[in-house]
């Protein structure tokens, strides 16, 4: 646990008694500072009391007393209404933070990576964080990705934090300049939370604040947000900057083509890896985060050769197209965390003859974006309340069958793999939709999909031991982006 030292004596209010809100009420309290933690959540104040965290109403509390409040970065603090009680501290000039913020100020001598984008932060950060450990660096990782800020351990000044940062985290973390900051990509997301795309643009480009040489940029090309910020840094020259790209070629920089990953940062467009045979990285939009994790760490001292053998070891994050294993040559796909149709669409481009299981509790947007992705499916079976949504949309364009529950999906979509015969067959599990008519979360249905899986009667094979049974599909071109 980070010791927050410069808070020591003083008051400071905690609002949001989540996880990392927890986390840095503790350490605030832990490090001497007077905390006055406060949710709206009855049941979240009733945790926090129950770990000695004090209480202080923020609704009715003398701000005058008060000089920083540690805000969730979940709640709102401008747009689209702030919060009362962060309307209230702003108007009474109390300074508004997160918990990376309280890490920055208490850890100033280490090194800070910062990963953002739209779409991939988690699996960039952890590819990053996998590559530093694997090759001997001294390294926490976590922010919006895995362990809480305050949770990390203390390093010294040769050492890196590497953080997963939100839009929101970011707005409220001013005083961190990173050693190497990370822009995926950008698409509409959240710009109710910004005021609008401009508001979220400016956000994500705040992750590249005060750098200067040798500082460095790793940037995605490949959509036209990012592509403007990459010619408006180039053209100020202020720090190290390296272009990224999962599906074209740029010059000086890293990228991706078919699934293979150059490095042109030489100047000698030096081939890497074939990405294709790697099964945790699969399709393009992953493509794009092994660029980045490769650029980054290059830029940090890795070498080369060393960054292909961890990419080439990484496993996958969980939930996110995490290869389960193969049942009678039937390869299972879980992807529990496509809780919206763009993380899903992403996941059917990238295999052959899907047995889809996909449901729950839509969101908004519609199903159309889903349209364009279909020629791959095979089948959908079809879960959760929107089942009969799903079934309108997809009328005359698939075939589907109505399972009502995961278990029945699993078994329906496993023996009609089997039967049809066709080559290298997936069940994957991309929902579309959020877990909670049938699940607490997305982890809990994903985790009880693994167990549908390994409960299955026939012969279980290891796809890592058997990655020829694996079917990766090349994909030539990138599609949407999602949150």
């Amino acid at each position: 646990m980070i010791d927050v030292f410069a808070f020591n004596g003083y008051p400071v209010a905690v609002l949001g008694l989540g996880r990392s809100g927890l986390s840095a009420a503790k350490a605030l309290h832990e490090s001497g500072a007077e905390v006055w933690g406060w949710d709206d959540n009855e049941a979240s104040r009733k945790i926090a009391a129950g770990m000695d965290i004090p209480l202080v109403d923020l609704n009715i509390c003398d701000w005058s007393q008060c000089t920083t409040l540690v805000l969730s970065p979940g709640i709102p603090h401008t747009y689209p209404v702030p919060h009362p009680i962060a309307a209230a501290a702003r108007e009474a000039k109390v300074e508004i933070i997160c918990d990376i913020e309280l890490l920055a100020r208490s850890q100033r001598l280490s090194n800070y990576i910062g990963i953002t984008g739209t779409n991939g932060k988690s699996t960039t950060t952890a590819l990053i964080g996998h590559i530093l450990l694997i090759t001997g660096k001294q390294a926490e990782i976590g922010g919006n990705f895995g362990i809480p800020a305050m949770d990390l351990e203390p390093l010294s000044e040769t050492d890196l934090y590497v953080l997963e940062m939100s839009s929101y985290q970011l707005e409220l973390t001013v005083s961190l300049t990173y050693d190497f900051a990370v822009l995926l990509n950008i698409s509409a997301d959240h710009l109710e939370r910004h005021g609008g795309m401009d508001g979220y643009i400016k956000a994500k480009k705040s992750v590249f604040h005060r750098q200067t040489y040798p500082r460095t940029a790793v940037i995605g090309v490949d959509d036209p947000f990012c592509e403007e910020i990459y010619v408006d840094l180039k053209a100020v020259d202020d720090q190290a900057i390296i272009p990224i790209s999962g599906s074209k070629r740029v010059h000086g920089g890293v990228y991706v083509i078919d699934g293979v990953l150059i490095d042109d940062t030489e100047g000698q467009e030096t081939t890497v890896v074939d990405l294709n045979t790697i099964l945790s990285l699969p399709g393009v939009h992953n493509w794009q985060n092994a660029a980045a994790a490769y650029a980054t760490t290059k830029a940090i001292g890795v070498q080369p050769h060393a960054i292909m053998a961890c990419l080439q070891s990484y496993p996958g994050l969980v939930h996110r197209q995490e290869v389960v294993e193969i049942v009678d040559g039937v390869v299972f796909v879980n992807d529990s965390k496509a809780t919206n149709t763009n993380a899903t669409a992403k996941a059917l481009v990238c295999y052959e003859n899907i047995y889809w299981i996909v449901g729950g509790r839509s969101k908004e947007g519609g199903l159309e974006e889903l349209s364009d992705h279909l020629s791959d499916v095979c089948h959908a079976f079809l879960i959760g309340e929107s089942a009969l949504e799903f079934s309108a949309f997809f009328d005359g364009n698939i075939l589907t069958t109505m399972a009502g529950d995961l278990e029945t999906a699993v078994g329906k979509a496993y023996q009609m793999a089997k039967q049809e015969g066709v080559s290298k067959p997936v069940v994957l599990l991309s929902p579309a939709c959020a877990s909670f008519d049938q699940f607490a979360s997305f982890e809990a249905r994903g985790d009880a999909f693994k167990k549908i899986v390994e409960a299955l009667t026939g012969i279980h094979q290891d796809p890592f031991e058997e990655p020829n049974l694996f079917p990766i599909k090349r994909v030539p071109q990138s599609i949407g982006e999602c949150a």
